[in-house]
């Protein structure tokens, strides 16, 4: 193990050869070598990145001066370095998780390029060398005054970086550069791997937001578009010609579609955020969802000049439910049956008790659905690619929310086809399904696929 000096910053070039770390182990004494074993062990079944590297702060405490320990991963392609983690001794902190540096031109890049562990022995004398070191100055301010920092590699490639600060001056030698360099290798690939599944989750929780708010803001100028627009050709503002009428009809169906897809990723992003639970009310099936969803759905059914038959029971079909998330499932498989059914052709809305479950099937005539497709329904951004369908633009997001609330009142959803002659749409639910908890549902916006 070579070192290179530059003043009171001390480099040392280390191989992480298997050779090589066969070479560091045999240097190293009985007691450390077992807490590299315990280490080994115990580091390969931690969850999280905290859950490891809380452990590994207190496995090292017997042999390695540590007031203060930090892992910080490479972002933004490599060239800048991120804090993610920080374990300190003592309360007050002033260099915090998030703490972002550029590689490039600094001392942190012949360590992490390089290969190299690089040791500190006084960070003020440090932070004098290198007065726009904002990070140096900061721990200064925690009263670090020296500090080991080592490369984390795995299968070859620099992923980040750990540090070992302490409040003594020369408080590392050539021995803790040899152990952090044993523990680093070791700890590399749990780490990246923790840190990998929370970043990811991190994506996803901040896709979900991204998504709920572009729709949330998307959704009320567009109703008040569609809105106006009518109003405009409802004849408030005087006469239009019939070229006048055509062009905004043209607009209020492109703004309808936008809205819908609006309130369609609305409700997903709530579902996916877990911002949907079931606010269960006793309810007349027919007359509290069904009779309002088919009022709402009329105008669809209207244009495309189609009939809808009921099948309904005589008597009333009480039933607890959440009646805000029930009319979201009648709705998308109305509309549905409506764009992907027959122009003139029929709808049929059934109904039935089937014991202690009610269930209820939409059919229609039209182009259905080929039986190879039949297994990507009900799934998130799943599209059918069947002749007939590909230009019915769905999203893939109608039924999945279907799915979902079915799956919520204790419920099963599935379909059934003959392709270019008709599809039906069926889902049973229980009479009485009370979920564990409730909570706020959201504003029951209700939209088609």
């Amino acid at each position: 193990m070579k070192k290179n000096t530059d003043k009171n910053l001390i480099y040392y070039n280390c191989d992480y050869s298997a050779e090589s770390n066969k070479l560091l182990l045999d240097e190293i004494d009985a007691r450390e070598r077992a807490v590299l074993d315990h280490i080994n062990q115990k580091v390969a079944g931690g969850i999280s990145l905290d859950e490891i590297l809380n452990f590994f702060f207190n496995a090292i405490q017997p042999i390695m001066p540590c007031d203060r320990l930090e892992a910080a991963f490479l972002e933004e392609d490599g060239k800048r370095l991120i804090l993610h983690y920080v374990k300190t001794k003592y309360r007050k902190q002033h260099l915090l998780n998030g703490y972002a540096s550029d590689i490039m031109g600094s001392p942190i890049e012949k360590v992490l390029h390089g290969r190299m562990v690089s040791i500190i022995r006084d960070m003020d004398e440090y932070s004098s060398d290198h007065p726009t070191s904002d990070s140096a100055r900061l721990l200064l301010n925690e009263k670090i005054l020296s500090s080991i920092t080592c490369p984390i590699v795995v299968e070859g490639r620099p992923v980040g970086l750990l540090f070992c600060r302490s409040r003594r001056r020369a408080a590392f030698n050539e021995n803790h550069v040899k152990l952090l360099a044993l523990l680093s290798e070791r700890l590399g690939q749990a780490m990246e791997k923790a840190f990998q599944i929370e970043t990811l989750n991190s994506v996803i929780q901040n896709y979900m937001e991204m998504l709920s708010f572009v729709s949330h803001e998307l959704k009320s100028p567009l109703s008040s578009i569609i809105t106006l627009a009518r109003t405009i050709t409802a004849g408030y503002f005087g006469p239009l010609s019939g070229k006048h009428t055509e062009m905004i009809d043209r607009i209020i169906k492109k703004a309808e579609y936008l809205y819908n897809l609006s309130v369609e990723y609305l409700n997903l992003s709530r579902f996916e955020g877990g911002k949907y639970h079931l606010h269960p009310r006793s309810i007349d099936f027919v007359t509290g969802i069904i009779d309002p969803v088919i009022e709402l759905v009329k105008p669809q059914i209207e244009e495309a000049r189609m009939t809808i038959d009921p099948d309904f029971p005589d008597d009333e079909l009480p039933i607890t439910c959440d009646p805000e998330l029930m009319r979201i499932v009648m709705v998308n498989l109305l509309s549905n049956a409506v764009k992907y059914g027959k122009t003139g052709g029929r709808i049929r809305l059934a109904l039935k008790h089937k014991g202690r479950r009610i269930r209820v099937s939409v059919w229609n005539e039209g182009t259905g659905f080929p039986k190879t497709e039949k297994i990507n329904l009900f799934k998130k951004f799943s599209v059918l690619h069947a002749p007939g369908l590909i230009e019915k633009k769905g999203h893939g997001v109608g039924l999945y929310v279907c799915w979902k609330i079915v799956q919520l009142h204790g419920g099963v959803i599935w379909a059934d086809s003959e392709f270019n002659s008709w599809a039906e749409f069926t889902f049973e639910i229980p009479y009485h399904h009370l979920p564990e908890k409730a909570d706020d549902v959201a504003d029951g916006s209700i939209t088609g696929k």
